[in-house]
């Protein structure tokens, strides 16, 4: 029987491209032509067969991270790109993990709860009980995921139908376009704009009369990211309030995505939109553990809201993941039962990752402004958005690409440093927007960012 993936005939010992010498298992060579065709959308040579990748997914294959992870692994450049910490998650959530695993209760090593392991809804309950308040009931409301893109993926597969209408606030995370488009549905764009001579997320606004004229009879949706990614601006208590007085209006859904929920900075407060009058029934709230915690390789998230709408992800989630790991949920659930206990206290980890972070955000800031590369100083996350219009050079590289995707691959080859292009987070009709930055996260250690910045001041 000879082997037929994509991958194993792309490295068959004899590929002359348009046809390919297949060996089989044995290892014995047999010459056979088998003719293959140019797949342009992945740029490479597959073969010819009514088997292949479903209809529904062609197109979506490409992706922002693949290629410059790879570009940041290829060049050893330091990767101040993708968000994630390279310092430790809380000594105590490791230990807790550790404790778990090794614990004489075998139960902690088996298949927990479908929709989320007990222990950890009750916590959830708890805490967003508190952030909501709201009696938060945790077998009915709270749905455990792998990840905040299991619940992301959970409540558009869930509850949007083919031909729904789904509004998308731009910049917006990557994932969002190609959920909305698996699930048959038409995702429709709105950009924050931004003000003349912008300096902070507070100056990038959506336009009243652009965003009522968005909702029509055919939509079903719209996703907040708040703090948005990758700007890091904090919707205000009135840009939330026209968003829920035009979805109890249409009678819409809000997928709000508040990931980056305690990382408000000075100054700022973050409003959870479905604690507005007339939006708790229409709202489905995202959280993660691995943002909360910095651990992002915990992959754990969550999403809070009305049972008849959780009920809809649920079906989507038992049969595709079913259940998560159990270890982690109970670490998770004992981190957030720690800080619960801490809430409002100098050494709750909710609020004292924001007061370092805010400090790594000054710091940058007021190194990029002094290179030339004027930063979107950001109201919350552990992004910021910085102008490279004053920067010289020849960045072009032969490609069609944006320009904010020539200038990353040329910062990344030259400098060493890998930063993100900005205009991966918009449609096509809106990358103009953010061709201009390039993005930068900040959730490092001092030494790494003071590396980082020091390769950066040679622009200067």
């Amino acid at each position: 029987m000879l082997r037929r993936s994509v991958a194993f005939i792309n490295n068959c010992k004899y590929n002359t491209g348009l046809f390919a010498y297949v060996p089989c298992f044995d290892s014995k060579y047999i010459e056979g032509k088998y003719p293959l065709e140019v797949n342009s959308s992945h740029q490479q040579y597959r073969k010819m067969s009514k088997h292949g990748p479903a209809n529904r997914i062609v197109g979506l294959d490409k992706n922002v991270w693949v290629e410059f992870s790879a570009l940041a692994a290829e060049t050893k450049a330091l990767n101040l790109g993708q968000g994630f910490p390279d310092f430790a998650a809380p000594a105590y959530m490791t230990a807790a993990l550790k404790d778990v695993v090794t614990s004489s209760n075998p139960l902690m090593n088996q298949y927990t709860r479908a929709f989320g392991h007990t222990r950890l809804v009750n916590a959830l309950a708890a805490l967003y009980g508190k952030c909501h308040n709201r009696t938060i009931e945790p077998t009915k409301e709270i749905l455990v995921t792998v990840g905040a893109y299991g619940s992301l993926f959970n409540t558009i597969m869930g509850l949007v139908n083919p031909g729904d209408e789904v509004i998308i606030i731009e910049p917006f995370f990557d994932c969002y376009q190609p959920m909305v488009l698996l699930a048959g549905a038409v995702p429709k764009y709105i950009p924050l704009k931004p003000k003349e001579n912008a300096t902070s997320t507070k100056d990038w606004v959506l336009d009243p009369k652009e965003l009522d004229a968005m909702f029509n009879d055919k939509t079903k949706m719209i996703i907040v990211n708040n703090p948005n990614n990758p700007l890091g601006k904090v919707f205000t208590k009135d840009e939330l309030t026209m968003i829920a007085e035009l979805c109890k209006k249409h009678d819409v859904i809000c997928l709000s995505d508040e990931v980056y929920e305690w990382m408000i900075y000075t100054g700022n407060k973050h409003e959870r939109i479905a604690t507005y009058p007339g939006m708790w029934e229409r709202t489905i709230t995202v959280g993660s553990a691995g943002k909360t915690f910095s651990a992002t390789g915990w992959k754990l998230g969550w999403s809070i809201g009305p049972e008849n709408l959780i009920n809809g992800l649920r079906v989507v989630h038992q049969h595709s993941i079913y259940c998560c790991p159990t270890p982690l949920q109970e670490a998770v659930a004992i981190g957030l039962e720690t800080e619960f206990a801490r809430l409002n206290q100098p050494d709750c980890y909710l609020s004292s990752l924001a007061e370092e972070l805010e400090e790594k955000r000054n710091k940058v800031c007021r190194v990029l402004k002094d290179i030339g590369l004027e930063p979107i100083v950001p109201d919350g996350g552990y992004f910021v958005i910085a102008d490279i219009s004053k920067i010289e050079g020849d960045f072009e590289d032969g490609t069609s690409s944006p320009k904010d995707y020539k200038f990353v691959r040329w910062l990344t080859r030259t400098v060493g440093v890998a930063t993100i292009p900005p205009s991966a987070f918009f449609s096509d009709d809106h990358k103009y927007i953010g061709e201009k930055y390039i993005r930068i996260c900040f959730i490092k250690e001092d030494s790494t960012l003071d590396k980082g910045l020091k390769l950066l001041q040679t622009l200067k």
